[in-house]
This record gives structure tokens, sequence and C-alpha cells, in this order.
């Protein structure tokens, strides 16, 4: 569900406890559309996150690290400006509206105190955070909106700030029973309770409103005629009741397993569709529900030109791929034509110049039958069957190079594959920059040309786990990092483990000289299928062996490996555990 301005008001309540009184210590940008603060609370040290992505803003208290850029950009450095240092006196939130104000208070260069407020608007595609003087004016904006943008409301440096326009909605919050029963009587007979409900009401979410029509009426798509002013009504009552009292509890929904919504209080409108999950609080909860997703957009976002190189090469290499299997199918036809020039040189006496087709018994054919042999007329007898031999030999040459090719091109194609599946497991712009070194070093991007247009060359290290029994398990996340897993750092004696026949990282239990139990084998197995292709399914083969097994091909592309002498566990990709056995950096 989107945060509406109800389940903005339960996670404001967490922030408000852990934030207020306390003083920002380090502002960061790591996102386009997000801002980190780290503030030093009276309860303790916490990170609170504001974004402003249209897709999902919100306000949390994040326990995730997240990339920061190497240069900051200009919003974050006047935030720092600003905001550094400075107390956060208290939270506001205008009645049913998706709009938090932090009110703070700093010391300026001549020792006043000065109130800034930094204001987070989290409406969907007209998200923004803005920074405001002690005045209300506008010092500057994550998003700048001119009246290109907008006629009705402007967002500037030096303009003052104006909340967004209301809705032309009632507030469920501020009728009382008389006159939201009157106001449910008043609706069309034939209007779905939940439509009436989301036009009439401001401040409730879609998913909210569907849960009010199945507890007034059963299930979702109830009409009005259908129930009675006072059942619509006390379902509202049960939602006045809550937000009034501030019972609001954390819940994800849960669908075949996956995360796939959530909301402040328990629903039964999708029965046993769906799974319900209580989690600790509603920062947590936020974290866990967006983490996969905002990481996964913003590489989609930070390796586009990459994502889209490598993806027009791979293409490419699959369609040349297909033309070369079809003319090594037509050279596979080749000893046909060796038989048609032996059975043209054998009957040249009975031939002249001129035929367009030779009609003659088929000595090759068990059963002694005919065959029609296409001519061309203005070729000798002799010269015809020339050209059926050189057809033969030229085809026999293209069959011996074309599988050089094939083989070469499907190589290419596995190695563009798993380049692609490293940019779907990058975590950051590191991660991001160490595959675009890859892919300049290997030739499909170009280095830049002048010097101060380079980038600094970066070494990313993999990511390291524990096995339940504490042994060492790391696990690359590109093929530079593969390649120097298996070929560098490893030793004869430690175990190299891969998916079979699909796409992964390497992955390396270090064994220092034992024997590796079977828990921490099976593991690492699990380990090696969640950072596959195969993570979304089930019962995944995985290749195991010692490294001393595993070598590098003279000339192959990073992270190409063959290996002999392994064996192979079945293992089902989780998680779960994988989160568990993380060492955090």
């Amino acid at each position: 569900m989107p945060l509406d301005a109800i389940c903005l008001t339960a996670v404001a309540q967490e922030i408000r406890a852990a934030v207020c009184g306390g003083r920002v210590d380090k502002i960061h940008q790591p996102g386009r559309d997000e801002v980190v603060l780290a503030i030093r609370g009276t309860q303790g040290n916490c990170k609170l996150l504001l974004s402003a992505n249209p897709s999902h803003p919100r306000a949390q208290l994040t326990a995730i690290s997240r990339e920061n850029p190497d240069k900051p950009p200009m919003f974050c450095m006047l935030l720092r400006k600003h905001l550094t240092g400075a107390r956060i006196l208290r939270l506001e939130q205008p009645p049913m509206e998706r709009v938090l104000v932090f009110v703070l208070e700093r010391t300026d260069e001549l020792g006043d105190r000065v109130e800034r407020k930094l204001v987070l608007e989290a409406m969907g595609r007209r998200a923004n955070l803005i920074l405001l003087d002690g005045e209300g004016r506008i010092m500057d904006s994550l998003r700048r909106v001119d009246s290109d943008l907008s006629q009705r409301r402007q967002i500037l440096p030096g303009m003052f700030y104006r909340l967004p326009p209301a809705v032309d909605k009632l507030d469920p919050f501020a009728l009382s029973r008389e006159e939201l029963e009157q106001a449910i009587a008043d609706a069309p007979e034939e209007a779905k309770v939940e439509r009436w409900l989301l036009d009439t009401f401001g401040g409730l979410s879609p998913l909210v409103c569907r849960e009010l029509a199945f507890l007034a009426g059963g299930n979702t798509d109830v009409r009005m005629y259908e129930v009675t002013a006072e059942t619509v009504a006390n379902a509202v009552e049960i939602l006045r009741k809550n937000v009034n009292e501030k019972s609001f509890t954390p819940i994800v929904l849960y669908k075949d397993n996956r995360p796939w919504d959530f909301t402040f209080m328990p629903v039964g409108q999708y029965g046993e569709l769906v799974t319900l999950r209580q989690e600790e609080s509603f920062c947590s909860l936020l974290d866990a529900f967006y983490a996969t997703r905002e990481t996964q957009e913003r590489v989609r976002q930070q390796g586009q030109d990459m994502i889209r190189t490598v993806t027009n090469a791979r293409d490419r290499t699959a369609r040349k791929l297909g033309l070369q299997r079809q003319e090594l199918d037509r050279a596979a036809d080749r000893e046909a034509m060796r038989q048609m020039g032996d059975i043209i040189t054998s009957n040249l006496h009975a031939m002249s110049r001129g035929m367009a087709r030779l009609t003659a018994l088929n000595f090759y054919d068990p059963e002694g039958g005919t065959i029609d042999i296409p001519l061309d007329p203005l070729l000798t007898p002799q010269q015809n069957a020339a050209k059926y031999y050189k057809d033969y030999n030229k085809a026999k040459t293209a069959e011996q190079m074309l599988t050089v090719q094939i083989e070469k091109g499907e190589k290419e194609l596995e190695y563009l594959n798993s380049v692609l599946e490293s940019v779907a497991k990058a975590q950051g712009e590191r991660d991001l920059q160490e595959i675009r070194q890859e892919l300049v070093d290997t030739g499909y991007l170009r280095r830049a040309s002048k010097t101060k247009d380079r980038e600094k060359r970066v070494a990313g290290k993999p990511m390291e786990f524990r096995s339940s029994t504490g042994m060492r398990i790391s696990v690359g996340k590109n093929n530079t990092q593969n390649d120097l897993l298996t070929t560098k750092l490893a030793s004869k004696g430690d175990i190299w483990l891969h998916t079979q026949k699909i796409h992964g990282s390497h992955v390396i239990l270090w064994t220092e000289g034992s024997d590796p139990d079977l828990q921490s084998l099976n593991e690492a197995a699990c380990l090696a299928a969640w950072f596959s292709q195969g993570r979304e399914g089930d019962k995944i083969p995985v290749d195991y062996t010692p490294v001393k097994f595993v070598k590098k091909p003279a000339g192959a592309r990073p992270g190409m490996v063959v290996y002999t002498t392994y064996e192979t566990a079945v293992v089902t990709p989780d998680e779960e555990l994988a989160k568990k056995l993380q060492v955090n950096a």
C-alpha cells in the first residue's frame, strides 16, 4: 500500500520518540531522492531516512548502511551547512496529510539561535524534501518546482512555503457519529462502499477502504444498498478508535512467501490468499520491505548504460549464433554435394552443354533408384561436376570454422549473461564501478579518453559469511571478484562451489587445512544457490570440488573456469539463511 496519512502517523510516532531532543550529527545523500540524518538522540544514536522517491516516499528510522557517493550533491551540502549540530525540537504532521515537518534549532555564525524546518512531502510523484528558514521561506528543495511544472504551487528558493492544496474530501476523524452516518446515508445506492469511502474521505488508502468495506459487508465488492449506514459507520469507528488511541500494528502481508504489502492494522479481506506477519516496529518493517526493491531500483538507475550495452552485445551474439548454427546445419549436408559430383562425372558421356537437369542412376542408393541433379546450363558438364566438388570442399571448411566460431560465441554469450547477473546482484555504485572496469578491460565499454575523466580503479570485496560451525565462506559479487577468489586467493585445499550449468557466484569455503563439516558444506551450497540465477527455484544442483581441480583456460574471460572431479549437492536457496550467516563489514 502507499504510505497513507494514517500509516505515516504510526511511523511518525516511532520517529518522534527516537529523535526529538537529539542532535543531527552527520548528513548523507546516498541516492538522488533520499537523505539520511545520523542523530545522537536521548535514547541512543539512530539514523533517520527521508525518502522523496516518487515510487515509495517515506520517513523512517533505518538500520541499513547505504553507500554514499564520493562527491556529495549540492542539496546535501546545503543541509550539512544549516542542520549539522542542530537540535530536533519537535516533529509535526498536519491532520490527515502525508507531510512531516521536522522543527530544528541551531546556533548560527553570530552565535544566535535560529530555527530551521525540514519538510518531507510524501505524496507519490509530487514527493519532495524542502528546507525552510525561521520565517518559513524556502532555502532550497530536493526537487525544484517552477511555473512550467505547476501553476498552482511553485517550490523555489526565496518563496514562502505553503502546504500542498487540501483535497476536497471529508476528514473522517473530524466528523461526529451523526454526521458520519448522515454522509453514509446520502451516498448513491449503487456506489461500491470501497470506492465511495476512497472518494469521500481524505487520508485513506485503497487497502484501508477495501478493509472497511469488508468489515461492513463481508466482501470488498459490496455496494451501498447492500449495507446500512450503521454497519459502515461501525467499521469506520473501529478505524477511528485505533487512530485516536494510537493503537497501530505493523503488519506485512506475504503472498507466495514474499512480502507483498503492509498495513497498520490486521486485515481479513484476502482470506487465505495472504499470510499476515507482525513486525517489531514500522521502521523495521519498512527496512525489510523496501531494502531489496530500492537496491534493485538504484542499480537499474545507475547501471542503465552498462545494462543497455551488455544486453545489446548479448542479443547481437545470440543472433549471430543462430545464423551460424543454421549455416552449420546446411554444411552438414555436404556429403550429398560430393555424391552428385561423382554421379555427374560418371555420366559425362551422356551429357552436353546447356542441360538444366541430369536424371541418372544413383549408385549411392542401396535400392538403386534414380536421382535428379540440377545443373547450370551455362556451364559444361565438367564445370558442373567441379562446382559440386567446390561446394563440398567449401562446406567442409565452413563446418570446421563454424564449429570453432560457435564454441567461441557460446562462451561469449555465457560471459555476457554472467555480467548481467553480476549487475543484478550489485549493491551500490562501487560494485557497478567494478563491473564497469571489467567491461572496459574486455572491450565492451570505451575507456575515458581524457585522464581527468577516467574513473579511479576500485577493488571491491567479496561478500563474507560464517557457517553455523564458524567456517569462513566468501561469495564473489561479479566476475572480477570470482576470478580473484578462485585463481588468486583460495588455496588448493579450499572448497569451490558453483551452481551447475546456470550463472552464479563463485563460492569459496575456506578449510584452513582441515576437512569441512557437512553443515558448513551444505550452507555454502545454499549460498551458491541463492547468489545465482536459480535463487527463485527449488532443488538447485550445486557442484563442489577442491580448488586444485578448478582451472581457468588460457585467454578466458574473467570468471570463466573449467573443473573436474566434482560432486553435486542439491539444495534449496534460502534468503533467511544468507542474512543469518552474513558478516557485516
